[in-house]
């Protein structure tokens, strides 16, 4: 098998394109002039389109899901959960307040049905169920949720509760909101089929069937909208972060604290138009597509290969000039077993005249479990002979 260099490899694109600086809707484009944050994104590569005091600290209300739907998905991606597995609801999943699928203690749900009731129906239960569930407890599950955050490198977010219910000391920041949801969105299909529906159903074929509708209205009146999560507390007021795709380009628009259902929407939705009449992107690569390999020491297995870890693109101006960018894989060169299947193992660097402007993680496409000592002895040994 020929060995695949896993240094620096930089090569220059075929199409050629050239992408702007990160720039901001002008300052005479005022597309949030009633909400207290917003921010606009476009997915793939991040950049800011449009801010308005995104770093601002406030409470997120049921947006906090997007974190507890994110953990829920890299919990099945990771094969640690299955969407036909049957939750059981605790009495505290139970006992949940405000919006909600009306779990009684004992009741089990898929992970699948779950997932619906807490992407379309905003369900309280069905979220505190699943972080019970994934982490064992509600509060060890706020645990994985703050250090998810940190890894994602957000700094201005705090989470108290699987839901988002009113408590102190719990709230982020609509960039925050937009870079949970740029994470969640590399599931792009297996989550947007659940946060993208407008109405479903739980309970078919009892006497009990639920029907939900999505709190995202968006969802059925905006043309390519298939997410993420509203929110609404009398603290937090009415907030969404919105995604919406067209052609190759998806973006992601976040509001907090519109006055007003209405207002949230009609801002969102200014948001939207600007974001598709002003850019365009070029996609690169998918989700899972192999990039290179990595030498992994003391393994069952010597090599891992290396994939993409979310959706690559392009941005540009419509109507910008189109000039060479090149890309430049780095491999770490000091993995040790184990390695999970999903963790960071390289950087993938989109370059414009040699110059880093986008950078996303290279993941391992499996998982690598520690040698027994006979195969260390042979690694070891062939490492001294220089025949490894």
């Amino acid at each position: 098998m020929k060995r695949i260099f896993t240094g620096a490899l930089l090569f220059m694109f075929v199409l050629g394109i050239g992408l702007p600086k990160a720039e901001a809707a002008e300052s005479s484009t005022e597309l949030a002039s009633d909400a207290r944050s917003a921010v606009l994104i476009e997915r793939d590569t991040g950049k800011i389109l449009y801010d308005k005091d995104s770093n601002v600290e406030l409470p997120p209300a049921s947006m906090t899901k997007i974190m507890t739907m994110l953990l829920i998905m890299e919990a099945v991606d990771k094969g640690k959960l299955s969407l036909n597995e049957k939750v059981r609801t605790s009495e505290h999943a139970a006992s949940m307040g405000g919006s909600q699928i009306f779990l009684e203690p004992g009741e089990e749900m898929t992970t699948e049905q779950m997932l619906k009731g807490i992407a379309i129906g905003s369900g309280n239960d069905a979220a505190v169920a699943m972080a019970e569930r994934i982490g064992g407890s509600e509060e060890a599950f706020v645990g994985m949720m703050n250090k998810k955050a940190k890894e994602l490198g957000i700094k201005h977010t705090k989470f108290q509760n699987a839901t988002g219910l009113p408590v102190k000391d719990h709230y982020s920041t609509a960039y925050d909101m937009a870079v949970m949801a740029k994470e969640l969105l590399k599931y792009e299909g297996k989550i947007t089929r659940f946060t993208g529906k407008y109405e479903d159903y739980l309970r078919e074929n009892t006497d009990k069937k639920f029907w939900l509708v999505n709190t995202n209205r968006l969802v059925k009146f905006y043309p390519g909208v298939d997410g993420l999560k509203t929110g609404f507390t009398q603290e937090a007021k009415y907030c969404l972060t919105a995604t919406a795709k067209k052609d190759n380009m998806r973006v992601i628009a976040v509001i907090f604290g519109a006055p007003s259902p209405k207002e949230r929407n009609t801002q969102i939705t200014k948001m939207l138009d600007y974001a598709f009449s002003h850019y365009q992107t070029y996609p690169v690569y998918k989700r899972g597509e192999k990039l290179a390999e990595a030498f992994v020491s003391k393994g069952a297995k010597s090599r891992v290969t290396g994939v993409t870890g979310e959706p690559v693109s392009i941005l540009t101006k419509k109507g910008e000039s189109k000039k060479g960018i090149s890309k430049k894989v780095v491999m770490n060169s000091n993995l040790k077993a184990p390695v999970e299947k999903g963790d960071r193992i390289g950087t993938l660097m989109v370059q414009k005249n040699g110059k880093t402007i986008s950078k996303s993680a290279i993941i391992a496409n499996t998982t690598i479990e520690k040698a027994g000592w006979w195969k260390n002895f042979k690694q070891s040994f062939g490492m001294f002979t220089g025949s490894h």
